[in-house]
């Protein structure tokens, strides 16, 4: 109810002139013109979104964001398969900067509650440690816990793994001799980051048959892509390939792409494996969170997520 409305109740009140009368129809209308919007049409005020009783918490995918139209529209259609896999999840979408909808809007949004955020950044960092946290932090109504990065993990290796195939890898070829990868990542001045890095680039070294894989970056960290390419090129390899370790095209993919002196993957984007991995930080995090007793009885089924 707007302030007009409140400070002209509902109940008959005495009318000593007509211009009582004439104060009182235009405070009424201006309650009702409140609610319409320019184009003629009601416009309806509906209050922060409340959960229901038992609902389990919504799951709220946090993206860095990008200029580049192309992430927004990968992400959403990354979402689109986390809804498929897991119908009746309320998922939501808040950006760290740079694309709306912003991550503080998006929790502001749920009114109360729970909710876990999901990053999809895939390694610990500032945005991990810090910020996302912070934004959490900033919303006391909304009960909140912060998920663990999407790396390292099995199933972002596989997504590397698929996209690299896609792009021409030779998926069934068992002599790799010459073959190298190098994995390129955003980069971060965090340790962490880089330790996570280069766990994954073992990893998918693994997957891949023992063939090379080195970590590169693309910013606040070395090596760059060029350089890694040429020491791989300068120890012999002559089949060197870029994986693309990003949730999402931008400019950093884009230029990593550039650098690739035989193939270059796609980034991760709506890979099944990464909507399955999604699901399983969402379902760790609300198993972590829940008392013992709890989490024992609803083991099942996180474990068949």
């Amino acid at each position: 109810m707007t302030e007009s409305a409140s400070a002209h109740p509902r109940e008959s009140l005495p009318l000593d002139s007509t211009a009582q009368l004439l104060s009182r129809i235009t405070a009424q209308l201006g309650t009702q013109l409140s609610h319409v919007s320019l184009n003629g049409t009601r416009r309806f005020m509906h209050p922060p979104a409340q959960p229901a009783p038992g609902a389990a918490p919504a799951l709220v995918a946090v993206a860095h964001g990008s200029r580049d139209p192309r992430a927004l529209r990968t992400v959403v259609k990354l979402l689109d398969r986390v809804r498929e896999l897991r119908p009746g999840l309320d998922v939501r979408l808040g950006h760290i900067e740079l694309n709306e909808p912003l991550l503080p809007g998006t929790l502001a949004g749920l009114g109360t509650g729970e909710a876990v955020l999901v990053p999809l950044l895939l390694g610990r960092g500032h945005h991990v440690k810090r910020d996302i946290p912070a934004a959490a932090a900033a919303v006391p109504a909304l009960r909140t816990t912060v998920a663990a990065p999407l790396g390292p993990h099995p199933l972002l290796v596989e997504a590397l793994h698929g996209r690299l195939v896609e792009a021409g890898w030779p998926a069934g070829e068992t002599d790799v001799r010459g073959a190298a990868v190098v994995l390129a990542a955003a980069g971060s001045r965090d340790p962490d980051s880089a330790c996570d890095t280069r766990r994954t680039a073992r990893m998918l070294s693994e997957r891949l048959g023992g063939v090379p894989v080195v970590p590169a970056y693309a910013s606040a960290a070395t090596p760059t892509v060029p350089v890694a390419v040429r020491a791989l090129a300068a120890r012999g390899s002559h089949r060197i390939a870029v994986a693309s370790y990003f949730t999402a095209p931008g400019r950093f993919a884009t230029a990593a792409a550039d650098a690739a002196p035989w193939i270059a993957a796609p980034p991760l984007g709506a890979h099944p494996a990464m909507a399955r991995l999604l699901l399983h930080r969402y379902d760790r995090a609300v198993a972590d969170a829940l008392p013992a007793h709890e989490a024992v009885m609803n083991g099942h089924l996180l474990a068949s997520a």
